[in-house]
């Protein structure tokens, strides 16, 4: 525990207390909600896809590739998981307020996957669909925030895991549409077009 700063462990202590004093039905609210914001991203995901029906390669790129992007924002939180095996703070520390189930030793704390997915869903989706980062952008902060209030992640795993998917999501969203355009303009072009019917 020593490797862990001790403004994060005060801040830790300080939420899960303040969770703990909360009402059941906050505290059952937030322990769906800190999933159940997945599911609201992947209806935007879809409303992608349905919006690039029979449209252009380029917006049947963008649909594909946000959703890689996040993917790609997932893979190099559990990169990161691996390389540093910080151990969860609801076994860390002591007297800790739990709220939920504490995940099994081995599923390591730094950084946060929920932050990670949130904001990687959040910011590609608003790189590609502006008008989303205001409804989406705060509930990644939510969900984030989630993760500490429930007491399963020291505030600054969330804070890592919000800005890598912040940061990384536009940049693979960018360089995904760039690969996938041509690849399927290609791939229309070379579909067999077929006749009206006489």
């Amino acid at each position: 525990m020593s490797l862990i700063p001790d403004v994060s462990i005060d801040l830790y202590r300080a939420v899960t207390g303040f969770a703990a004093s909360t009402p059941e039905w906050v505290r059952t609210a937030v322990e769906f909600g800190t999933d159940g914001g997945l599911f609201v991203f992947g209806a935007f995901f879809l409303i992608l896809f349905w919006r690039a029906r029979d449209r252009t390669p380029a917006a049947l790129a963008t649909a594909l590739a946000v959703p890689l992007a996040v993917v790609g924002g997932y893979l190099l939180s559990e990169v990161l998981k691996l390389i540093v095996q910080e151990e969860r703070p609801c076994r860390a520390v002591t007297g800790a307020a739990v709220l939920t189930h504490c995940p099994p030793v081995g599923d390591w704390s730094f950084p946060s996957n929920h932050a990670t997915l949130a904001a990687a869903s959040a910011a590609a989706l608003a790189y590609v669909w502006r008008r989303t980062a205001l409804w989406l952008l705060p509930l990644a902060v939510l969900m984030a925030y989630s993760r500490v209030f429930l007491g399963v992640h020291y505030p600054h795993d969330v804070l890592a895991g919000f800005l890598l998917g912040l940061v990384f999501a536009p940049a693979l969203a960018f360089l995904g549409i760039q690969l996938l355009e041509p690849v399927l303009a290609r791939w229309v072009q070379s579909r067999p077009r077929t006749s009206p019917a006489s």
